[in-house]
């Protein structure tokens, strides 16, 4: 299965979101964050993480470029599981084992986004508030000639 791991070009993130992923870490749209935000929720880098954030796995925090990346299911269970978790710890889920669905939901979403895609290839996301709630578009960038990671970090915790 294919998901996404933040990546940095620069030190842009550190400055326009309250708390940025770390390089590296796996991450999804993290949308649902939102989904009770109006328009005065967003000013600042609330409205930063809002308008193009991913939502990092690890910290919980926002990254504005992620990269396609092969993840093993024993990853992917680990992710399911701690997403679960902060289902419960941030949102009210009532058990890990009741979140799990969702966040099994969540995952299988990034999954979709990357399917097909080679590795490398960057992904974006662009936010927008509606009378309906929110809309989330994606946008891919094919990896160029030049290899990627001439460019960019985007490594496994532990290397």
């Amino acid at each position: 299965m294919n998901l996404a791991r933040a990546i940095h070009f620069d030190e842009s993130d550190t400055r326009v979101f309250h708390s940025p992923a770390r390089t590296g870490e796996w991450c999804i749209s993290g949308g649902f964050e939102f989904s009770n935000w109006g328009e005065a929720d967003l000013e600042g880098k609330a409205r930063q993480a809002f308008a193009n954030g991913w939502l990092g796995l690890e910290t919980f925090g926002r990254v504005t470029f992620v990269a396609v990346t092969r993840a093993e299911p024993h990853e992917v269970e680990a992710l399911t599981e701690n997403l679960a978790r902060h289902f419960v710890a941030f949102y009210g889920a009532p058990s890990v084992e009741a979140a799990m669905g969702v966040a099994r939901a969540e995952i299988d979403h990034m999954a979709e986004l990357c399917d097909g895609h080679d590795p490398n290839t960057l992904l974006t996301v662009a936010r927008d508030l509606t009378e309906a709630g929110v809309r989330e578009s994606f946008r891919t960038i094919a990896p160029q000639e030049a290899e990627l990671d001439l460019l960019a970090v985007h490594a496994t915790p532990d290397e």
